[in-house]
């Protein structure tokens, strides 16, 4: 068992436990999936096809772009929300290496047997 990390989650994790957090839920991942490749969302569109109040929207974004997941740009008194894919690669990449890791440690041992 681990128990290095019971109390605190190491730094370099932050930035992934955050989009994790983030993508745990299913309306900001429905929000997500609004974005065609490249596509820059306003909070108005967004909040247009969804039946929650426009607040409710923007506390959303807000979780989103806290996370890196969403960029916003001011377009004039507009704010344009898009993915930052990258970000959410970062994480994946993180999360695969550690149970790459794992399962070569696995492997290690149940080839010493």
């Amino acid at each position: 068992m681990r128990t290095e990390y019971l109390h605190a989650l190491p730094e370099d994790w932050q930035p992934t436990a955050l989009v994790f957090s983030a993508l745990g839920d299913v309306t900001r991942q429905r929000i997500l999936l609004l974005f065609e490749p490249g596509e820059a969302l306003s909070i108005k569109a967004i909040a247009s096809v969804f039946p929650l109040g426009r607040s409710t929207v923007v506390h959303h974004l807000a979780v989103l772009e806290k996370a890196g997941i969403l960029s916003v740009r001011r377009q004039g008194r507009e704010a344009l929300y898009s993915i930052r894919y990258g970000t959410i690669l970062e994480s994946l990449e993180k999360l695969r290496l550690f149970i790459e890791h794992d399962l070569d440690k696995l492997s290690d041992k149940t080839s010493a047997r």
